[in-house]
């Protein structure tokens, strides 16, 4: 059997405790261990420089290698990162996730295997369920990377083609999106992508009830611009749900304006369209959960602030990104 080609790990982190795992995870994987780890600071300068739990990674310390990038966000910490990569391929690993004992074993069939037309091969994602309860809001959100295409949870690429496009699209501040956009560009240059036989398994497990809010950061509108209105089946990611935020939104202010030009006719029925509106988003919400009292006080509450945001976001992103030119990444 001949030997598989050398890899880099790329790891980009904003300091959370998970990381020590991820790298504990990785130094555990036997068969095919990285040339090099490098772990991408992207905390902002602001932040206290507390130091990385570099030291999990055990027997591979002396190849884990630490680069800071001052909070640039995902893309552009990602692309500082494979830029000093030495090897054939570069391995992204997002910081939350662990790598099995058998991953480097699988990375090395993958890597064997690829012909010289394949420009990256993704990793299997795998979600444990809870024996006995459905999935919470979060362990729903990250059982969705199962299916989500070229997700950068575990993501190789051969490290000529990253040169050829260019990496990372640094149009987006966080993580959302720049991995399909990656992936596209990959293909418009010829090269194709594959899923490997590798698994890795994402952090699960609970969640503050707040914490679809800072979900709505991600700009869909950016996204539509430069990938086309396809770029949810070429991804394999779920639509969002933008027109009906849109509605519940107008009902909410449209309630807001009648009652104070004194239409109390007009507001009612305006009230009752933003009540149903938001009701049937929280029921959306919480019925494929396991339906705690904690899980579906937090989704009614957050069902209240989701639309706005979304629809904030999704002005926001029209108006800063009205020059984007369509089909340019």
């Amino acid at each position: 059997m001949s030997a598989a080609p050398a890899y880099t790990v790329v790891v980009r982190t904003l300091g959370r405790p998970c990381l020590a795992e991820c790298l504990r995870a990785l130094a555990a994987a036997q068969g095919h261990p990285p040339h090099e780890v490098i772990v991408v600071d992207d905390r902002p300068p602001t932040d206290p420089d507390t130091g990385l739990p570099l030291e999990a990674a055990g027997q591979l310390l002396d190849r884990v290698r630490a680069l800071r990038t001052g909070g640039k966000g995902a893309a552009a910490a990602r692309n500082a990162g494979w830029r000093t990569v030495r090897t054939p391929w570069t391995v992204f690993l997002d910081d939350d996730v662990r790598v099995l004992p058998d991953w480097s074993r699988g990375l090395a069939d993958d890597l064997r295997a690829a012909g010289a037309h394949v420009g990256g091969i993704r990793g299997r994602l795998r979600v444990p369920l809870p024996p006995d309860r459905r999935r919470a809001r979060r362990e729903r959100a990250i059982g969705g990377l199962e299916n989500a295409a070229w997700t950068t949870a575990d993501m190789a690429y051969r490290t000529a083609a990253l040169i050829q496009v260019g990496g990372f699209e640094e149009h987006f501040p966080g993580a959302f999106r720049e991995d399909a956009g990656l992936a596209r560009r990959m293909e418009r240059a010829g090269w194709t992508l594959h899923r490997g036989t590798r698994l890795t398994r994402p952090r699960g497990g609970p969640s503050h009830w707040w914490a679809s809010l800072p979900a709505q950061r991600g700009d869909q509108t950016l996204t539509s611009r430069l990938y086309g209105p396809d770029r949810w089946a070429r991804a394999l990611a779920t639509r969002g749900r933008l027109p009906g935020h849109v509605a519940v939104t107008g009902a909410a202010l449209a309630t807001a304006v009648c009652a104070l030009t004194g239409r109390r006719r007009a507001a009612a029925v305006c009230a009752a369209l933003w009540t149903l509106g938001t009701a049937e988003f929280a029921v959306a919400r919480f019925r494929p959960g396991p339906r705690t009292a904690r899980e579906m006080a937090g989704m009614l509450g957050t069902s209240v602030v989701v639309p706005p945001l979304a629809v904030r976001q999704w002005l926001r992103g029209a108006v800063r990104h009205r020059g984007a030119v369509p089909g340019a990444a």
